[in-house]
């Protein structure tokens, strides 16, 4: 897949002036979103996506359409599990809910830059080491597993669970910063000083986190495209509107309880999809004496966007009916 430097660039300046688009429109008037306004424009984000993947699939043939499509169902899967630690770091800093957008775009700004670094590092590292593909997918099965546990063990944080990151607490020792919130500002003067707001310590968290989460999502979705165009777009799209999501589903969050086992499965399939991939591709002198392993079986994209879909398609359905069943109960118990 062959992409021109104009086409790069163009795709580039057309995501900066959405986003840009998406910040002025939704935070020069603080004001917590509506489930019509969020909806409408969760709809529309989504509904850009897929049209771009049409173009793509139309422009570029049938395997990149599929890649692209995989690619950014599994990004904005896993970016939905990310908005409840989102929902913490809100509740633990109490962050007013009319000013929550602004910390929450600066945030995904903040990760579509360092995902797009990633993706960078990602791509040269695999042009040149085919065995990167074994890291990845080893770190992916690792992170499946460590999900499963958590998810088996009931492990979802609240906000007196969560605990600020170290490069947060620095900044809360050695820094100026009030406990007052002053609108959206991320600066303000108190007493003639000028200090720090609440809202700068929750973008840094953000911005801490969503690197964090690059480190799952970036070889995740190299296990289903090897084009860092695909990757860079798929990224972009599945952070966008992903601050609507956020006020859209709300409680809902609580009640996805399978997701992280849902999660899991997909990260270990990809993960071992990866390892798959790199013993093809083997370079490695420990194994089968630098050799690929021709006898290891290909597992197409277009299964692994069936087997992607198939399983969130299951736990969202597993977990709606284990919360109505849970709330019935609830409900049965107060009569």
């Amino acid at each position: 897949m062959n992409v021109p430097a104009w086409v790069w660039g163009a795709t580039v300046a057309s995501f900066a002036a959405i986003f840009l688009f998406d910040f002025f429109s939704h935070v020069r008037k603080p004001h917590a979103p509506t489930l019509r306004e969020s909806a409408l424009w969760s709809v529309f984000y989504i509904s850009l996506a897929a049209i771009f993947g049409v173009g793509l699939w139309m422009v570029w043939g049938h395997d990149h359409g599929v890649e692209y499509f995989a690619g950014f169902i599994t990004e904005k899967s896993l970016s939905v599990d990310n908005l409840f630690v989102f929902a913490i770091i809100m509740a633990k800093f109490a962050v007013p809910r009319i000013y929550q957008q602004k910390a929450l775009l600066i945030g995904i700004i903040m990760a579509l830059v360092m995902r797009g670094i990633f993706i960078a590092v990602g791509a040269a590292a695999i042009n040149r080491f085919s065995w990167v593909f074994y890291l990845f997918g080893a770190f992916l099965l690792y992170t499946a597993f460590k999900l499963a546990i958590e998810s088996a063990q009931h492990k979802k944080q609240g906000a007196d669970d969560f605990e600020p990151n170290a490069l947060v607490k620095f900044a809360q020792r050695h820094l100026p910063v009030t406990d007052q919130f002053h609108e959206q500002r991320l600066l303000a003067r108190e007493n003639g000083k000028r200090v720090l707001t609440p809202l700068f310590l929750v973008v840094l968290t953000l911005g801490v986190t969503d690197l964090l989460f690059a480190l799952d999502s970036i070889p995740a979705i190299y296990g289903l495209t090897q084009e860092p165009y695909i990757v860079f777009t798929a990224n972009a799209f599945a952070l966008l509107g992903l601050l609507q999501l956020y006020f859209l589903l709300g409680g809902l969050l609580d009640r996805l309880v399978y997701l992280g086992f849902g999660l899991s499965l997909i990260l270990g399939f990809i993960g071992v999809k990866l390892v798959m991939h790199a013993m093809v591709e083997n370079t490695l002198p420990f194994i089968n004496d630098g050799q690929p392993l021709e006898w290891v079986p290909h597992i197409s994209t277009v299964l692994s966007l069936s087997v992607i879909i198939g399983i969130l398609v299951v736990t969202t359905v597993a977990s709606l009916l284990k919360s109505r069943a849970a709330g019935k109960t609830a409900s049965d118990a107060v009569h």
